[in-house]
């Protein structure tokens, strides 16, 4: 219903953003990537490509303690009846996923447990970001 009589307001690209880390994990699961290149796909490279690696995408001294906890086993459908994103559709409407993220930490908070945004306000802070490491 977005952007109906208004196309400003349709939005922008296509949602997907809160099952990317499920839609990855099923490579793992098909045996296309290894989880090790899972977990570089979805976090250490980003990181990189961003400028913000080593304090984002790496669980060592120093760096934000920004830790997804994932059940790879749990079985889930995706639908828009079920997802938190503000659109009424999804690309991937019925796709049967092995995988699923349970909890986030963000700085060590809980922000998402058991699939439920448990954050507050005033969490978020500004981290700057560097020269990612393919632009150098």
């Amino acid at each position: 219903e977005l952007g109906r009589g208004d196309f400003s307001k349709i939005p922008n690209g296509m949602p997907g953003v809160e099952h990317r880390m499920d839609l990855l994990h099923q490579a793992v699961v098909d045996g296309h990537i290894t989880r090790r290149r899972w977990i570089d796909l979805a976090c250490s490279a980003p990181a990189r490509m961003f400028g913000l690696y080593p304090r984002k995408g790496t669980i060592s001294p120093g760096a934000d303690a920004d830790i997804v906890l994932y059940d790879p086993r749990a079985e889930q459908v995706l639908s828009a009846d079920t997802h938190h994103m503000n659109v009424d559709y999804s690309a991937y409407e019925g796709k049967r996923l092995t995988g699923r993220v349970r909890t986030v930490l963000s700085r060590g908070v809980p922000v998402l447990e058991d699939r439920e945004y448990v954050g507050r306000p005033g969490h978020g802070v500004y981290v700057p970001r560097g020269l990612g490491e393919y632009a150098r």
